[in-house]
């Protein structure tokens, strides 16, 4: 009976070893997603024991791909991306051309083609989303800026794959070897290439036109319709009908990925007044499909390429975890950003995920990459995630590292940039008794327009050279650099200052700004901001001035608008 009912078995069997692997995974400080790739392998064909239904397990890992898809394109932000695009896309660009450029250069010379090169190298250039996103949370750095700029890069390194994934098609027949090919696309020509080039953009370009025109007004207001009758069952129902819905007919109509239809159904959801609700009743949904999508990717895994190939799976994990960190970390320097940022970033990037596993299948399916390709990647996959970890465990000892071996310990901020002092034309009246404002994001920069209104005199410290660059245009006076270090913390004048207010996020951070600002200045008083009530009983153990807690100021601004709403209405006793 139960050989009959092959869903029901491969849902058990891969959602049960999945959890139970997984929570293994993090017992032992791994990602879970280790703990699912291993699951698919030991229900997959290359493992003795029991085997689950391979091509039901791939249709499932498709609707996890759509809604994974969909959830990048709900979360996707072009403001934050524009926040740091600098940064972000010069960077992300130049490391996928290195990265793809090893693992072209490392195909060639196992003697693969053109097409099976490019493909791995371009798999291999990827980072996780989610491995990068839970390391950064761990950290606590996903509000700072060197977390924003991770996730831009992130950002762009998703869309770019989004771009490959739908040339991929167009260019199979090119890139596929000659042998496989078969006489007709072996002996197409440059005019062939371009034609088919040509009509799959035109209809990526149609189906964009159709999504940002109609779509962006169209899903948004069927979602208001939904939501508006109060069931959350047929909202949550809308929301996944949407997501499939739409990369099912994407495919069907204009011939383009389930993938990028699915990303373009979560931009315009995104574009709705209810789409953190949207994201919040999905994510169950997001997640134990993505699991499938994970356990899927495992079961199509040879393990024994591990004792077959090893050399070339050190040749994969060497690509993945010492020559993209490097290149990235190369790249943010010449960018003339800190180290502790390059240091950040390049770590984010040596591991692989979510999109080299489908561009990699993609790959195989097309027959532009062999079998081994795909397991090599898988490989390079569970041996980099594990060791990730390691990789950011080792940033803090690096840095401390070259604190003490720079003269005046401050290498990570690099001092002969200009922006990391005022100039020397500020008036130094203006620097006495004055407030040093950590950060100027959202808080940071609304604290600052009322100092200005008010003729009050400050100094930013600030990490984004952009945001700097800004300010001093504007007559503010800025330093750049990160204020936990006492070297940019001086430069803000923090000896002479009245107040240090630090509008960052970053508790940890926090602390040692405080500490810093009252050995330079006993006399300084602080005011800190926080997100729970752990962060600010613990900051009021550090005798922080005042600290302000967002619930809590949402909480009573709130509060005096309904008393004194009501106290107007309520008659005054006789």
């Amino acid at each position: 009976m139960h050989s009959e009912l092959t869903l029901v078995t491969t849902l058990a069997s891969g959602l049960g070893l999945a959890l139970l692997l997984g929570y293994l995974a993090i017992r032992v400080h791994l990602p879970a997603i280790v703990g699912y790739l291993l699951a698919g392998v030991i229900i997959g064909p290359a493992t003795p024991g029991f085997v689950a239904d391979v091509n039901l397990a791939h249709q499932l890992s498709e609707l996890g791909v759509m809604l994974i898809m969909f959830g990048v394109g709900l979360h996707f932000s072009l403001a934050d991306l524009l926040a740091v695009k600098k940064i972000a896309l010069p960077g992300a660009i130049a490391q996928i051309a290195a990265a793809t450029a090893m693992g072209f250069a490392a195909a060639h010379y196992w003697g693969w083609d053109l097409g099976a090169g490019l493909v791995l190298g371009f798999s291999l250039s990827v980072a996780s989303t989610v491995v990068v996103l839970r390391a950064l949370e761990d950290r606590g750095s996903l509000g700072s800026l060197n977390g924003r700029i991770s996730v831009g890069w992130l950002v762009v390194e998703d869309l770019v794959a989004v771009f490959v994934m739908v040339l991929m098609p167009a260019l199979a027949g090119s890139l596929r070897p000659a042998a496989e090919a078969g006489s007709a696309a072996a002996g197409s020509g440059a005019s062939t290439l371009v034609w088919t080039l040509a009509m799959t953009l035109a209809q990526v370009g149609l189906f964009l036109v159709v999504m940002m025109v109609g779509g962006r007004r169209l899903f948004p207001w069927i979602l208001w319709k939904v939501a508006k009758t109060g069931s959350r069952e047929l909202f949550t129902l809308c929301v996944i009908a949407a997501a499939v819905g739409i990369a099912y007919g994407s495919s069907a109509i204009f011939g383009v990925s389930f993938a990028l239809g699915a990303f373009f159904a979560g931009m315009m959801l995104g574009e709705s007044d209810l789409a953190h609700r949207a994201a919040e009743e999905s994510l169950p949904f997001r997640d134990a499909f993505s699991v499938l999508f994970f356990v899927a990717v495992g079961m199509l895994f040879d393990p024994t390429i591990l004792v077959r190939e090893p050399l070339r799976v050190l040749v994969v994990v060497a690509i993945v975890m010492i020559g993209k960190p490097l290149a990235s970390l190369l790249i943010v320097l010449l960018l003339r950003y800190p180290l502790k940022t390059a240091l950040l970033v390049g770590a984010s990037r040596a591991q692989i995920g979510e999109f080299s596993f489908i561009l990699a299948a993609m790959g195989v399916g097309l027959g532009i990459l062999p079998v081994e390709g795909h397991d090599l990647i898988l490989a390079g996959a569970l041996v980099s995630i594990p060791l990730n970890h390691f990789l950011f465990a080792a940033i803090d000892p690096v840095l401390a590292w070259t604190r003490k071996r720079s003269p005046g310990g401050a290498a990570d901020e690099r001092p002969m940039d200009p922006l990391a002092a005022l100039p020397m034309t500020v008036d130094e009246a203006q620097l006495r008794g004055h407030v040093v404002l950590v950060g100027y994001g959202r808080v940071g920069r609304r604290l600052g327009e009322a100092m200005a209104a008010k003729g009050i005199h400050f100094v930013v410290a600030e990490q984004s050279r952009e945001v700097v660059e800004k300010l001093r245009s504007q007559g503010i006076h800025a330093v750049k650099g990160d204020a936990s270090d006492a070297t940019v913390l001086a430069q803000t004048h923090v000896m002479h200052a009245r107040l240090l207010v630090i509008a960052t996020p970053d508790t940890f951070a926090a602390r040692k700004m405080m500490e810093i600002a009252r050995i330079l200045n006993p006399k300084i008083d602080t005011v800190v901001r926080t997100h729970s009530e752990e962060e600010a009983e613990l900051l009021q153990k550090e005798k922080a001035g005042m600290v302000f807690m967002g619930e809590h100021e949402l909480a009573s601004g709130m509060s005096r608008y309904i008393l004194g709403t009501l106290e107007k209405e309520i008659p005054a006793p006789a």
